[in-house]
């Protein structure tokens, strides 16, 4: 699916030559893009219209639609689901920090990684995102909080490894001093642990943060969570996180995400502890929302505060995670699921549906 928003600035130049056109219109063009953030071709008004028309004739540009916007009364965390071009919705998340506006973007519409505590996984993969379409979640949140964001989470639906070539294509967009011009430092990918994708990451010379949703301390447990613990063991994937930290400089944060009597116990903290001691890494707690569609539930708050300080105790560098739009379907995945199966109970019950 070709899209315009996904072309860098020399692909956009051949694209408007080849059209006749000189090739400082594609320089217009790409500032209409990521500086102004453009949502629709008529803005682009220092364009010839003839131009315009063939780029909406080949269907080369649109923007997202914002179909739902939570707001939480809590902390004021904006959660968004924006349709595709193609009828396919995606989560977004805004969340105010003291160091920034944070974005939480999706890379992909559904996951097939299947892990048990995730409401994205539960309809599987339905397609990647373009580079395009992921700085356009960042572009639509800018415009409607009339707030810049500073830093970047790919931590929403789908996992980033799985849509290798577009993620690498966004990350050197949304760092451009063309475009956004975010740094690096404040970007944060997060994985599964697909470990060639991992390895091959660190060879790209970004200084983007790795995260690794680790989430257990031995492979039986991590297996019962996530099924990519199938494939890679605990050993191989943080071999590829200590790789990722040599090639880079970049600490790895490894997410652990609390599920009541299954990983939050004193006997799993110490587990963590004998793993990760004397790496350079981060860990960060996250007490696990509740998913409608999965039988696992969230820790005890005593539980979080017990397992962070027996880490902490030892010398490993932990926080908990601020749980920001626990009022808002603050799982990962929930509002597209709700959204979805709302919208199929309404064409089910629709005049002229029955036998369809």
């Amino acid at each position: 699916m070709k899209d315009l928003r996904s072309m860098s600035p020399e692909e956009l130049g051949e694209y408007v030559r080849s059209l006749g056109e000189p090739a400082f219109r594609g320089k217009q063009l790409y500032e209409w893009l990521h500086k102004k953030k453009a949502a629709s071709l008529d803005e682009m008004s220092n364009l010839p219209r003839s131009l315009r028309e063939k780029f909406a004739a080949a269907q080369l540009f649109y923007s997202l639609k914002p179909v739902t916007v939570q707001e939480s009364e809590l902390d004021g965390t904006r959660k968004y689901l924006f349709e595709l071009r193609d009828g396919n919705c995606i989560e977004s998340v805004f969340m105010r920090y003291h160091h920034g506006n944070s974005v939480c973007i999706s890379s992909q519409v559904g996951c097939r990684m299947g892990c048990r505590f995730c409401a994205s996984t539960v309809d599987g993969l339905e397609r990647n995102l373009s580079a395009g379409e992921m700085l356009d979640q960042i572009y639509r949140i800018e415009a409607d909080t009339g707030e810049r964001v500073s830093n970047i989470v790919v931590m929403g639906s789908g996992e980033p490894m799985d849509n290798y070539d577009n993620l690498i294509r966004f990350l050197h967009m949304v760092s451009d001093e063309r475009g956004l011009n975010i740094s690096q430092r404040n970007i944060t990918v997060s994985t599964c642990g697909i470990v060639p994708g991992i390895r091959k990451f660190a060879e790209e010379g970004l200084q983007v943060t790795l995260a690794l949703s680790l989430h257990a301390a031995e492979d039986a447990t991590r297996r019962s969570l996530m099924p990519i613990a199938n494939r890679y063991s605990i050993a191989e994937v943080l071999d590829a996180c200590r790789y990722y930290f040599e090639k880079t400089g970049r600490r790895v944060s490894y997410e652990y995400s609390l599920v009541s009597g299954v990983n939050d116990t004193e006997a799993e903290a110490e587990k963590l502890i004998r793993l990760l001691r004397g790496r350079r890494g981060h860990v960060n707690l996250i007490p696990v929302n509740p998913v409608v569609e999965r039988s696992w539930r969230e820790s005890a708050p005593e539980a979080v505060l017990r397992f962070k300080k027996l880490l902490e105790k030892s010398g490993i560098n932990v926080t908990i995670r601020r749980e920001m739009g626990r009022d808002i379907d603050g799982a990962c995945g929930q509002l597209r699921r709700r959204y979805r199966v709302e919208t199929e109970k309404k064409t089910e019950g629709a005049p002229g549906t029955e036998g369809l």
